[in-house]
C-alpha cells in the first residue's frame, strides 16, 4: 500500500558524503554511488537486526549500529549499472511516529528541516493507510505531525 503513496509523493532524503538515505513508515533506503565499472564481487554488505557495514574495493563506505532495529531476513541490497549500490531495510516497528533521526546511531543525521519532513511524509502516509479513499500524496500538513500526528482512535465514527 505505501509503495503507491511513496510513488505519488516521493521520499525525502538525507544527502549523505557517499549518497543518500530516506524512509517510509516500513522501510529504510540506502543509495551509495560507488566508482563506475564496479563489480559485485567487490561489494562487500552485511546487513543485521540493529547493523550494516558496506565495504567496496576494500573500502569502508558504511560501518555502525542501525538508528532503528530491522528484519535482516527482508534486507536486501543490490547493484546497479555498476556505479549504484541500492539497500533496503524492513523496520520492525512501523508506525508514523518511528521516524529515524540518524541512519546510524550519532552518525548521518538528519538536519532539522530534512527531519520535519520525513515526519511530515511519515504522518501523511498513516492518513493513507487509515483512510484508503483518500489522496494523500499532495497533501501539506502543519500543526501536531511530530510523534506520527494526531491521534484520532479515541474519535467515534
Amino acid at each position: 500500500m505505501s509503495v503507491h503513496f511513496d510513488e505519488r509523493s516521493g521520499l525525502v532524503p538525507c544527502q549523505t558524503s557517499w549518497g543518500s538515505w530516506s524512509q517510509t513508515m516500513e522501510e529504510v533506503f540506502i543509495e551509495v554511488n560507488v566508482p563506475p565499472g564496479t563489480s559485485a564481487k567487490e561489494v562487500k554488505c552485511h546487513l543485521g537486526t540493529r547493523d550494516v557495514e558496506l565495504n567496496v574495493k576494500g573500502t569502508e563506505i558504511i560501518k555502525g549500529r542501525l538508528f532503528g532495529a530491522t528484519v535482516s531476513d527482508e534486507a536486501t541490497w543490490t547493484l546497479e549499472d555498476k556505479c549504484l549500490i541500492r539497500i533496503v531495510l524492513m523496520k520492525t516497528n512501523r508506525e508514523a511516529g518511528n521516524c529515524w533521526s540518524s541512519l546510524l546511531e550519532g552518525e548521518y543525521c538528519a538536519n532539522a528541516w530534512v527531519q520535519d519532513q520525513m515526519q511530515r511524509k511519515l504522518t501523511l502516509e498513516r492518513f493513507q493507510r487509515e483512510n484508503p479513499g483518500f489522496d494523500f500524496s499532495g497533501a501539506e500538513i502543519s500543526g501536531n505531525f511530530a510523534g506520527g500526528g494526531p491521534d484520532f482512535s479515541s474519535l467515534q465514527k
